[in-house]
């Protein structure tokens, strides 16, 4: 049974701008932090493992997510929350660790030659653009499935969890691709 109480009140308006102006700074104070002309310095060479743990994250919250779909596929509402809510916040944690290694940490360039250079880009790009564009859909279905608004939350799945699986397993593909070339 959906729980419409929310789905008109000013306070589910508030949650939406307040999804909305998360959405669009996010992705700019990522954008700031990762081409800041001077990188952070944390004093210490502990931020070159967070590549690795990038990747055991990403690999974590696709799993989540994969969970989470087979346990709504068979009806088990309260383990599809605890799943989504596990990759939510893997999500998360992947983000700040995210920005740690960027803004202290220079880029490695991708040292591949031919088609594996391509393709390293075209998973890149879309990898990029499409983790930017998820925010917004994947912070309204989580909302709208923690008030148990499920008609909306159905709505907002079929856009969001194609995109933000698609974005976890990028994320592992492009680490893979990528960390030959780390040099510590």
């Amino acid at each position: 049974m959906e729980n419409n109480s929310l789905s008109n009140s000013s306070e589910d308006k508030g949650i939406i701008r307040l999804v909305t102006v998360i959405a669009v700074a996010v992705p700019i104070v990522v954008a700031l932090l990762l081409f800041m002309p001077t990188k952070l310095d944390f004093a210490s060479d502990w931020v070159y493992f967070l590549p690795h743990l990038n990747a055991v994250i990403n690999t974590a919250a696709t799993i989540a997510l994969i969970a989470g779909l087979i346990f709504i596929k068979n009806k088990n509402i309260p383990l599809h929350r605890a799943s989504m809510t596990t990759a939510f916040t893997l999500g998360a944690v992947f983000l700040v660790s995210y920005v740690i290694y960027h803004a202290s940490a220079e880029s490695t360039s991708f040292g591949g030659e031919g088609w594996i250079r391509t393709i390293y880009f075209f998973i890149l790009i879309t990898h990029i653009i499409l983790a930017a564009v998820a925010l917004f859909p994947i912070l309204l279905a989580y909302y709208y499935g923690y008030t148990d608004q499920r008609e909306k939350h159905r709505k907002v799945v079929r856009f969001a969890y194609p995109i933000w699986l698609y974005v976890t397993v990028t994320g592992v593909v492009v680490y893979l691709m990528i960390s030959p070339y780390y040099s510590f």
